[in-house]
């Protein structure tokens, strides 16, 4: 029998941004991407940027990257680079950016760098600014905005293209229009591309993780597609991927899933929370953080009773 799993493209956007930061702006942003010495290296700074999203209380986001980068000139700046991942049109996306960016400039005093990449299904569902205007005394914000929607058309060209994203694109835009046996088919065409392509065999594994996590199938799917990869991979004499490996990327797959789950519980409880008790403590927050998905939903429930915050971890 059949189960779908729920789909998951905000984690494998985050983890192939962490691998190739550069080939992402290089497609999405190469306006961004022309004007950065990459010579000189680079940094995430995504514990600040966390820092600076629970101040804002604006709502956790999943794939959001802040990275430390050198400019050609020789100034250092930062590049903020945030990716909506959600499926649905979000009201407060425009306003969120603008709050990180002017937070981000408040701390460090140094340039910020907004970049948004869309990957919802939502066409119409296009921020690319935020406004605000009394009395003559007015804001405008602006920041670069991908829609990968628009990308679809362009199917021909992500194939041909040897960057990374051009697979990671279509892999989630194949996700969003394919399941079941139609989906199968895509992901392994789609993990064909990449073995054609001069990567080192690290690399390969690193991708083949990110696209199988895109594309995840039910069981007796996930099955037919192991033993077509491996007669292909036999056939083509490219065992990059061999049965043990496979095993272990599953395993990954199956504790990102319950990380994934664990972070959204969390999340919820501490909305709950805010909104009957008021901002949770620090010390409220880190038990919540730390604590596991099956007793977060057990705290859940006792808030519907609960007097005080206490109450839900007795």
């Amino acid at each position: 029998m059949t189960h779908e799993h729920p789909d998951d493209f905000d984690s494998p956007w985050k983890e192939a941004l962490e691998q190739a930061l550069p080939d992402f702006l290089a497609l999405f942003f190469p306006q961004a991407h022309a004007g950065i010495d990459w010579s000189r290296g680079y940094r995430f700074r995504d514990k600040e940027l966390q820092q600076v999203v629970r101040d804002a209380e604006l709502g956790r986001r999943y794939a959001d990257k802040l990275a430390e980068v050198y400019t050609l000139d020789g100034v250092e700046t930062w590049v903020l680079v945030h990716i909506e991942i959600q499926g649905q049109a979000d009201p407060g996306f425009a306003e969120r950016m603008y709050v990180y960016h002017y937070r981000l400039f408040d701390r460090y005093r140094r340039d910020v760098v907004s970049l948004a990449m869309l990957t919802d299904a939502q066409g119409g569902f296009r921020p690319s600014g935020y406004e605000r205007e009394r009395w003559g005394c007015s804001l405008r914000f602006r920041f670069p905005m991908v829609k990968l929607l628009d990308w679809r058309e362009r199917a021909a060209a992500l194939e041909a293209d040897r960057n990374p994203f051009a697979l990671v694109a279509l892999a989630q835009l194949q996700a969003m229009a394919h399941r079941g046996p139609a989906r199968k088919r895509v992901k392994l065409r789609l993990i064909r591309f990449l073995y054609a392509r001069d990567y080192t065999r690290e690399q390969i594994l690193a991708w083949f993780r990110v696209l199988d996590w895109m594309l995840r199938l039910p069981e007796d799917l996930e099955l037919e597609f192991r033993e077509e990869l491996i007669a292909f991979e036999e056939e083509t004499q490219m065992p990059y991927v061999t049965s043990v490996e496979r095993i272990g990327i599953q395993k990954g797959l199956e504790q990102g899933l319950q990380r994934g789950r664990q972070e959204g519980e969390a999340a919820i409880l501490l909305r709950q929370i805010a909104l009957k008790f008021g901002r949770p403590s620090e010390g409220v927050r880190a038990r919540i953080e730390a604590a596991d998905a099956d007793t977060l939903l057990d705290w859940s429930a006792r808030i519907l009773t609960a007097e005080r915050v206490d109450d839900l971890f007795q």
